[in-house]
């Protein structure tokens, strides 16, 4: 009878604190979430991250290369859907076209809405492939470097290389670093659940789930900063430099954020 009371005793107090206990909003759990959270998860995933973003450069490079050799690697790297005429064979004119044509604010936001959900299912799988013991994932983000290479390659032989990249990065710095992280978060889960370490199997796939959760939400976040920036302001700037930057600055922000001050903030979620 000692037990028992002692069971209903604990079991009262716990109830007690759930239905009197101080609960945390809404705004404070918000607020956490961006000062501490999704920055130290982040944080916590570097390794992945120079391994993700190792990847994708690897892929751009390759390609880049690859297309310069013989242009007939393009169409391995760029389906003609993807493309839209931009190929070996498109004029200097076509090309400087794609770049600088102004379509004013009509119908962005409706664009930016699309980019939007493009993006974040790219790195939705991006992430779940993960569980494939990182291999599907480790692939995806070096084909991914593959297109953009290609295309490089391209405008580059046309002496439009650096107008280029200013027009992929005026949103590519938070796309592709939002496709990274999601692949990082990925490789953290099939690393774990190939290697738990000391920990049983199943306690480190929940601590290694938590802290990819953590840092998908905020992917999803970064995704539609891009569309917005993809779908407006790369159309609104046509100016080459100030397009540079923009990224510049969004770059500023984002590593900043993630990897400046850590005041606070524990290395992992």
């Amino acid at each position: 009878s000692d037990v028992c009371s002692s069971d209903l005793s604990t079991l009262a107090t716990r109830a007690y604190f759930c239905v009197y206990g101080t609960r945390s909003h809404f705004l404070n759990r918000a607020t956490r979430y961006f000062l501490c959270d999704w920055p130290a998860a982040v944080f916590g995933l570097w390794r992945e991250t120079l391994a993700s973003t190792f990847l994708v450069i690897a892929g751009v490079v390759a390609a880049f290369f690859l297309t310069n050799a013989s242009p007939d690697w393009f169409y391995c790297f760029m389906p003609d859907a993807m493309a839209q005429g931009r190929e070996p064979g498109a004029s200097t004119a076509f090309l400087r076209r794609s770049l600088f044509h102004e379509q004013g604010p009509r119908g962005l936001t409706f664009f930016a809405s699309l980019l939007f959900s493009h993006n974040a299912q790219t790195a939705m799988l991006a992430f779940s492939l993960g569980f494939a013991c990182c291999l599907p994932t480790a692939y995806f983000l070096f084909a991914n470097g593959l297109s953009l290479g290609a295309l490089l390659a391209v405008y580059a032989d046309h002496g439009l290389g650096l107008d280029f990249m200013g027009w992929i990065l005026i949103h590519g710095v938070t796309e592709l670093f939002a496709i990274v992280l999601a692949g990082a978060a990925g490789f953290r889960l099939g690393w774990v659940l190939v290697f738990p370490g000391d920990e049983k199997r199943t306690v480190a796939l929940a601590k290694a789930g938590k802290t990819a959760a953590v840092v998908m939400i905020g992917v999803v976040l970064m995704l539609l900063c891009a569309g917005v920036l993809e779908g407006i302001a790369r159309q609104l700037v046509t100016n080459t430099l100030a397009r540079y930057g923009i990224a510049a600055f969004t770059a500023a922000i984002w590593f900043g954020y993630f990897y400046g001050y850590r005041g606070g903030r524990h290395g992992d979620v």
